[in-house]
C-alpha cells in the first residue's frame, strides 16, 4: 500500500489512506507526524486495531496521558488505564464532547493529542466537528491580538466532570478535578504558531480583570472560534480513527443520534504547559 494524504478543507483536516496502522513503518510514522502538524487533525478509515495496537500506535507520538476522570468512566470495567471509553446509548443523559473544547485543558500540562477509534455507530449522525485555532487567532484584529496576548484564563474541570457524573447517576461532589490557568493565546511548541486557547467546556473566567469584562471577552471568543469557516466535519464509519492536535484545534461531538449507540475508545498523548 502507498500512503496518501488528502486534505479535507484548506484550513483543517486530512484523510490518510493506503496504510494499516497496525503495521505502520517508521517512515509511515514520520509522514503522519508531518501531516499532523500541517493539517491539525488526521482521519483514517478501516483500522481494525486491537486495544493493545491502539495503545502502541499512540506511543509513537509520546508518553500516554491518563484521564483525570478515567475512574468515573471505567467503574466496574476491566480496561487499561491508557484507554478512555467513549460511549452513548439510550440511557445517556449527557455525552462526552458535547461542547466545543480541547481535551482536558484544565490540566497543568494538557494533552498534546488524542486518538479516537469508533467501533459502533448510529445509522445516521454522530459526526465530529473540528476547528482550527491558528486560523481563529489569525482572523482577529491586531488590537485584539495585543490585548488577548497579555491575559490568562482559568480552566476548571470540576463542573464538567461532576455534571456528567451526576447525569450518569454518580455522586462526584467530593471529587477534585484539575484547575489551572493558561494563556488565552498559546504558542505551539513544534510549529511556533499562535492559537486561541479557551473553550466553553472548561474555561470559567479570565484572570485579574473584572468579571463582566472577562465574560464579554469569553462570550465573543466562544462564538468566534466556532465559526464554520474554521471548521471541517468528519462522518464516522466503523473502525474509523481521528487523530487531533489539542494544542491548536478544538472539537465538538454532535449528539443527534439518541437513542442509538455510538461507542469507541481513545488514547491521549501527554502534552506540556501552555506558554
Amino acid at each position: 500500500m502507498s500512503l496518501q494524504i488528502t486534505p479535507v478543507t484548506p484550513l483543517i483536516g486530512a484523510e490518510v489512506s493506503g496504510i494499516d496502522l497496525a503495521r505502520a513503518t517508521s517512515d509511515d510514522i514520520g509522514r503522519i507526524k508531518s501531516a499532523f502538524l500541517d493539517h491539525l487533525v488526521l482521519f483514517f478509515r478501516d483500522q481494525d486495531l486491537s486495544v493493545e495496537q491502539h495503545i502502541e500506535f499512540g506511543r509513537n507520538f509520546g508518553e500516554l496521558h491518563i484521564h483525570p476522570a478515567a475512574a468515573d468512566y471505567h467503574e466496574h470495567e476491566d480496561v487499561p488505564q491508557e484507554i478512555l471509553k467513549i460511549h452513548a446509548d439510550e440511557n445517556t443523559k449527557r455525552t462526552a464532547g458535547d461542547k466545543w473544547h480541547s481535551d482536558v485543558s484544565c490540566a497543568a500540562e494538557p494533552p498534546a493529542a488524542s486518538i479516537l477509534k469508533l467501533e459502533v455507530l448510529p445509522d445516521h449522525g454522530g459526526d465530529t466537528l473540528f476547528s482550527n485555532m491558528y486560523a481563529a487567532y489569525d482572523a482577529l484584529s491586531e488590537p485584539m491580538k495585543l490585548m488577548l496576548g497579555k491575559l490568562t484564563a482559568t480552566h476548571d474541570g470540576n463542573y464538567n466532570y461532576r455534571d456528567r457524573g451526576s447525569k450518569a447517576g454518580k455522586d462526584l461532589s467530593n471529587m477534585d478535578y484539575p484547575v489551572h490557568s493558561h494563556p488565552i493565546v498559546r504558542t505551539h511548541p513544534l510549529t511556533g504558531r499562535k492559537s486561541i486557547y479557551v473553550n466553553a467546556a472548561f474555561t470559567t473566567h479570565i484572570d485579574d480583570i473584572p468579571e463582566d469584562e472577562g465574560r464579554a471577552i469569553l462570550d465573543f471568543l466562544f462564538v468566534h472560534t466556532a465559526k464554520a469557516s474554521f471548521q471541517c466535519r468528519f462522518n464516522w464509519e466503523p473502525n474509523s480513527i481521528a487523530f487531533w492536535d489539542n494544542r491548536c484545534s478544538m472539537h465538538h461531538a454532535i449528539w443527534d443520534y439518541y437513542p442509538q449507540v455510538r461507542s469507541g475508545k481513545r488514547v491521549t498523548i501527554k502534552g506540556d504547559k501552555p506558554y
